[in-house]
């Protein structure tokens, strides 16, 4: 089932010097039960492309769709909260909130009880390894793996089934970042998710059901070996 699609997406914005075309016709689908890499280097645009996917920007042409529909059909906070969620390198939790209330956070925002938010919010620290002893600590106070699991958590504090990940492993250590990968594929084999990881790492390349890559704002669809 698809869950995201890009259709003929363009992306021109104004720097200080020059106008860029960072995205040129970009067309990609994005289904259920898959994990997807997106490669290239840097300023080639798939940053740029993650941010249409998560309705961060708008199009310059073309449009971004999510269950069939354009999103700005549902409006771009909608979007964010149902369709899609985003975990970043930087693991962009609340520094003042303890780590079960940044896992409550966007239940809160979305009408949950603050007994039903706590409740579910323990439920997904423990789904990724974050014992209770922890849940009363600032994120400071935790080690760069550990905060980017409860980044994960709170990305499936949502209903959304679609994680778009920007180099979610590229502040951590050889190990804790395979503990993240870990976490993230079995939410693809064993929940459905759609998780899409925008990375310069060739060994999650390698591990994805489909890698894109992006060269100068365009977008190809690498087979096999060819990742190298």
């Amino acid at each position: 089932m698809i869950l995201l699609e890009a259709k003929n997406v363009h992306y021109i914005y104004q720097s200080k010097y020059q106008k860029v075309h960072a995205l040129k016709g970009v067309s990609c689908v994005f289904e259920a039960g898959k994990l997807y890499a997106i490669i290239g280097h840097s300023g080639s645009g798939k940053t740029t492309l993650l941010s249409m996917l998560a309705g961060l920007g708008t199009p310059t042409e073309g449009a971004v769709y999510a269950g069939g529909e354009p999103i700005e059909k549902f409006g771009v906070e909608r979007h964010r909260r149902e369709n899609v969620s985003v975990i970043y390198q930087a693991f962009n939790l609340f520094a003042t909130l303890n780590i079960l209330e940044n896992v409550m956070y966007p239940m809160q925002l979305s009408g949950k009880s603050k007994k039903a938010a706590k409740e579910k919010a323990a439920e997904l620290l423990n789904s990724v390894g974050i014992k209770e002893a922890a849940f009363r600590k600032l994120p400071a106070m935790l080690s760069g793996g550990e905060q980017q699991r409860v980044a994960i958590a709170r990305a499936l504090a949502s209903d959304a089934k679609t994680i778009l990940a920007d180099e979610p492993t590229g502040n951590l250590d050889t190990e804790n970042g395979r503990i993240v990968l870990a976490l993230l594929k079995r939410l693809v084999r064993e929940e459905r998710y759609c998780v899409i990881i925008v990375t310069h790492d060739l060994d999650i390349a390698a591990g994805a059901d489909v890698v894109y890559r992006m060269t100068d704002g365009h977008l190809t669809h690498d087979e096999g070996d060819s990742i190298c």
